[in-house]
């Protein structure tokens, strides 16, 4: 774990209200994993000195081979992410990084569905690309893509890259099925049962994922995503509720990535 001061190096807007942001690291991240995060300090982020998480997007060696690249995937949906988005090009940003805990997947695995909701996808490019490399054989790969609408769909194209196929689902109806990408997951379930499944998006979503796993007896990994105020264990605000007990994990220390069948999803 690093904490370092990085210079921006794009900050760039790929659809309506959802950014892509580069930070040069002074350091190399080689040794993190897909679904840990960063703690970021946005400047200016007045009244609030607190820290924000995000999950890595990407991590890639600089042309200078000094230092790696990593990139966040980030929707605007308050005043803090406002800011950022203002964030530009040279602007020096404060990180804590990696964080958390990854996908713990075996190099074994040959059918693993992987689920995104909206900015769920964030973790997941770098979970897709990561073990394309170590495997090199991803075929029996698969993407579940579902948003509200066809503007909540992002990164398709670098899973079509990874030769994985993509099944899309809308809300709406304005891009893929119609519907939920849950039932398209099911669908999919019934023809070719996957060795693993790994989900992020909205609790809703994992709750079904959850269920439809423990239907079909699927192993399962969820990426949670709730508030972080520091990112390290110390002020226990990101709790999440343990199956089989009346305890709770922190998100930050026992996850973000947890077993499925281990949380109670409210």
């Amino acid at each position: 774990m690093f904490q370092e001061k990085t210079k921006i190096l794009w900050n760039e807007l790929i659809k309506p209200s959802y950014y892509r942001l580069g930070l040069k690291c002074n350091n190399n991240y080689s040794f993190a994993l897909p679904g840990q995060f960063i703690m970021l300090y946005i400047p200016d982020d007045m009244p609030s000195l607190l820290r924000r998480p995000f999950s890595i997007h990407k991590i890639t060696s600089s042309k200078d081979k000094k230092g790696d690249i990593i990139e966040i995937l980030y929707k605007v949906i308050g005043k803090s992410t406002q800011k950022l988005s203002n964030q530009k090009q040279d602007m020096v940003i404060d990180i804590i990084a990696p964080l958390g805990k990854g996908f713990f997947l075996s190099d074994s695995l040959k059918r693993v569905f992987i689920v995104a909701g909206g900015i769920g996808i964030a973790p997941m490019v770098f979970l897709a690309s990561f073990f394309k490399e170590k495997l090199n054989d991803t075929s029996g790969w698969k993407l579940f893509l579902g948003g509200k609408t066809e503007q909540d769909l992002l990164c398709e194209q670098e899973f079509i890259n990874l030769n994985m196929p993509v099944y899309k689902t809308t809300e709406d109806g304005s891009a893929g099925q119609k519907g939920f990408i849950t039932q398209e997951l099911e669908r999919q379930i019934t023809v070719t049962q996957p060795e693993l499944i790994c989900a992020c998006g909205p609790m809703g979503m994992l709750k079904s994922v959850s269920v439809i796993a423990e239907k079909y007896c699927i192993p399962c990994q969820v990426s949670m995503e709730t508030m972080m105020a520091c990112g390290m264990g110390a002020c226990l605000a990101c709790a999440v509720e343990k199956k089989e007990s009346e305890k709770y994990f922190h998100v930050c220390l026992d996850g973000p990535v947890f077993d499925a069948a281990s949380l109670t999803f409210k």
